[in-house]
């Protein structure tokens, strides 16, 4: 039931069901409630009735109303970690955890129909229903937990009333097992909403980190990766040579083309392990997190080599041929854990050393910690 149940709802992208998966998991307070109830309510029955099946059906309820407190504690410090695979698996322990407790609650109403127990009847659909309630206005984010579980605690209380010769009761499980029915389309329409308003909200943050021309990270989300790193990084500064006559000669259209193969072929040389940016304009950050010393500067210096050198090939925008070189500033620092003023600092020295670079002549790379009113620095003949 439950694979059917889920093929007929959207899977969210992993990003966005791990935060669902976190809103399962903030319901500590609600789950705490309605299991101390029910299980105050399964001893007041098998106390009042003296009845064995009550006593087993309310230790039911009490473990597994225990259970789904303890798994809602272990996500505070295991969830947040967990990989995508890892936060699937969460949520099909909180829905069998829901669908457990569900099963319990039905139960307890079955055992009071089949007995004729009408006020025990009545205190245990009044739980059914108040568990039914809360889970609903929590857990419909992810509609095939609420399906599964309203069946599991629909079933027996449909059945036991079936099993009454009264057709008040027959009636009363006819409307309740279409109440179960309505649950899948109230169900499927909060579940849309939220995920598209999740959507949306992804949308405009990465608008608000993106360069709309070229898909890279901006200057904004520059800042942050360097604010929040660790250990040592490279910080590489890329401005283009020759890029005016460019949208002088050809138009912006072709300028804009040209910046876009520009991105392209820097995140060829970052590859996995780190992070280009678009400044604004044909400037550009390069992010990488090194090791200390001379063999971070190694690295550094051999990926602002590469990019000056990459940068340089010719390209082809539509049928034109266009050329244009590159200038590169190379500074490697402790990564960010200092007030903002201290980044805005590294990307003073590290703009510094790019603009020394040009003004010796360009197609070269120049480091912040050297001499740059002299004409020290590397250059590499493309030509």
């Amino acid at each position: 039931m439950q694979r059917l149940v889920r093929s007929n709802f959207r899977h969210p992208s992993p990003q966005i069901r791990r935060e669902l998966v976190e809103l399962l998991y903030t319901a500590l307070p609600q789950v705490a409630a309605i299991s101390l109830t029910s299980v105050i309510g399964g001893v007041a029955l098998a106390w009042m009735s003296g009845d064995l099946v009550y006593s087993i059906i309310s230790f039911f309820v009490f473990i597994t109303a225990a259970c789904r407190i303890v798994s809602l504690q272990l996500y505070k410090s295991r969830g947040p970690d967990a990989s995508d695979a890892g936060v699937v698996r969460w949520e099909r322990l909180y829905g069998a955890g829901a669908a457990a407790f569900g099963a319990s609650l039905g139960m307890l109403s079955f055992r009071a129909l089949q007995l004729g127990d009408a006020p025990g009847a009545w205190l245990a659909f009044g739980l059914a229903m108040s568990f039914c309630v809360g889970m609903v206005s929590r857990a419909a984010i992810r509609p095939w937990i609420v399906l599964l579980t309203a069946a599991l605690l629909f079933g027996p209380i449909v059945t036991g009333a079936f099993m009454r010769p009264e057709a008040s009761y027959s009636i009363g499980a006819t409307m309740l097992f279409l109440f179960w029915l309505t649950l899948r389309e109230a169900s499927r329409h909060l579940s849309t909403a939220f995920i598209e308003r999740l959507e949306a909200k992804q949308a405009l943050a990465r608008q608000a980190n993106q360069d709309f021309l070229t898909g890279l990270p901006n200057r904004s989300a520059f800042v942050s990766a360097l604010q929040n790193g660790s250990g040592h990084v490279a910080i590489v500064a890329i401005d283009l040579d020759g890029f005016k006559p460019v949208n002088d000669r050809h138009g912006h259209h072709a300028g804009d083309e040209l910046l876009r193969q520009v991105a392209a072929r820097l995140v060829a040389c970052m590859g996995d392990d780190g992070m280009a940016c678009r400044f604004g304009g044909d400037e550009f950050m390069l992010l990488k997190r090194v090791q200390g010393g001379d063999l971070g500067r190694e690295v550094a210096l051999s990926l602002a080599r590469e990019a000056v050198v990459e940068l340089s090939m010719p390209y082809l925008v539509g049928d034109i041929a266009i050329r244009v070189g590159a200038s590169a500033g190379i500074l490697v620092t402790a990564a960010m854990d200092h007030p903002e003023a201290t980044t805005s600092d590294l990307l003073e020295q590290v703009d510094r050393a790019l603009y020394a670079a040009k003004r010796a002549g360009g197609g070269r790379w120049k480091w912040s910690d050297e001499d740059i009113g002299g004409d020290a620095g590397g250059h590499r003949d493309v030509g």
